[in-house]
């Protein structure tokens, strides 16, 4: 922001805000769980009882082991312990590596990583898939 000639503040700009918590039911983490447009300010902001967790690119940071990180620092600062499921759209190492590393801490803060087992099957295509009941 520039306040006149030669006179410039940097701000650091966040992804989220700071403000009150927004309660949902199902979220998408943003921008394939790239931790450019997600950090822990959006998930002490943005609390749901699902997150699906998108990306399967590890040149691109895709998912980033720092927003899984995240969710557990901003789930930790929620009042209640309500519990979370994560949904990832892919099996990526970086995904079993957080879940294998960090499984008592999620166990602690009630948050579920929901691994798929069913496929469904479309004409010339088959893909992965999970049942969600809101």
């Amino acid at each position: 922001i520039s306040k006149g000639p030669g006179n410039t503040k940097a701000i650091k700009a966040t992804a989220v805000p700071p403000g009150p918590p927004v309660y949902l039911d199902l979220v998408y983490i943003p921008n394939h769980s790239n931790s450019k447009n997600v950090d822990v300010e959006f998930f002490k902001r943005v609390r749901s009882s699902y997150y699906v967790v998108s990306g399967n690119d590890s040149a691109a940071d895709e998912p980033s082991r720092a927003v899984l990180d995240s969710l557990l620092e901003g789930k930790a600062q929620w009042e209640s312990n309500m519990q979370v499921t994560l949904i990832p759209t892919h099996d990526s190492e970086v995904m079993r590596e957080w879940y294998q590393e960090t499984h008592e801490k999620q166990q602690d803060l009630n948050i579920m990583v929901l691994a798929s087992s069913s496929t469904v099957v479309m004409q010339d295509e088959s893909f992965p898939a999970c049942k969600i009941e809101l």
